[in-house]
């Protein structure tokens, strides 16, 4: 099936708040999924990305397309299995050009789903396959990226005092 090119959804744009959505299951996969799929991937191409929620391209729905350069890898109904490891990198997102921050992942998961036919699948992913599933799994629930930077630097962070409180008093054999 030949896909076309969708306009992909950014952050600022008047329907964004669609991002921030979680997407509905797919109860049957049928013809319109297999469109929307055909488009998706076109449209992920057009825009040299190695992944695409459909909720990026303004449909609530729960399928994702990730091609790590080993070939696209359809993923409706995904579900984080398994993760393993963990691992630090560079994002970025088509949804929200021209921003990059550094987001720990894990370094392998395994997602259960169904494919293009609607048969089950599932998919194990390491290293930038792995980053692509967790990222656009992240999408269909509403979470982008950079809240994940701000998730990281909030733990990095030691929690500032206001100005004039004392540090709070340490009894002995107290845990720290």
């Amino acid at each position: 099936m030949r896909g076309y090119v969708r306009r992909i959804v950014t952050l600022g744009d008047p329907d964004g708040a669609v991002l921030r959505s979680r997407s509905r299951p797919i109860p049957v996969v049928d013809r319109a999924i297999r469109r929307l799929i055909a488009d998706m991937l076109v449209t992920m191409r057009r825009a040299r990305g190695v992944g695409l929620a459909a909720v990026q391209v303004g449909v609530p729905l729960r399928v994702l397309i990730a091609d790590a350069g080993t070939g696209p890898v359809v993923v409706v109904n995904p579900r984080t299995r398994r993760r393993r490891g963990s691992q630090v990198g560079q994002e970025g997102c088509l949804s929200i050009p021209g921003t990059y921050g550094t987001v720990r992942r894990a370094q392998e998961v395994e997602v259960h789903g169904r494919n293009a036919r609607g048969r089950r699948i599932i998919v194990r992913g390491a290293g930038l396959l792995a980053r692509v599933l967790q990222h656009e799994i992240d999408h269909l629930n509403g979470v982008l990226f950079i809240d994940r930077i701000a998730a990281e630097a909030r733990r990095a962070r030691p929690k500032e005092r206001p100005v004039g409180e004392a540090a709070p008093s340490r009894k002995a054999g107290s845990a720290v």
